[in-house]
């Protein structure tokens, strides 16, 4: 599947693709009982997607699948050790831009539940718009 780049719309025309709570396996730290066994984040993300054109309910091409965007968020926080949430955040939002041109804007936040005892999650989260060509 083959996506363009969209061309700037109004905010009206955008559609919001939500994958909440997304849990995963990662290697995460910088603490060395961090960087020997891997521990479960919890990812939540938001994509503004263009919605200039018509949805086609017989053809998944017409709207951006959302498999692919869990798919690479999955790949993305697991696939090798990184010290940092920041980094992981902004390295994650990074691939979204780059692999899915119809996404306008995203989201991610990236939680640790494991960080304390005493405190349900640490989280990181990041925004990040598709930088507008200007002809």
């Amino acid at each position: 599947m083959t996506l363009t780049a969209p061309t700037p719309i109004a905010a009206s025309r955008t559609r919001r693709i939500i994958l909440d709570d997304l849990r995963v396996s990662a290697s995460i730290g910088m603490l060395d009982h961090e960087r020997t066994a891997r521990q479960p984040l919890h990812i939540h993300a938001e994509f503004d997607t263009d919605a200039s054109g018509p949805v086609d309910d017989t053809n998944l091409d017409s709207v951006l699948d959302y498999r692919l965007l869990r798919d690479a968020l999955v790949h993305e926080t697991t696939r090798h050790h990184t010290d940092l949430l920041e980094t992981l955040v902004d390295r994650t939002l990074n691939r979204i831009l780059q692999d899915f041109p119809t996404v306008l804007k995203a989201r991610i936040r990236i939680c640790k539940p494991q960080a304390f005892e005493d405190c349900a999650a640490v989280c990181i989260e990041q925004t990040r718009a598709r930088q507008a060509i200007t002809p």
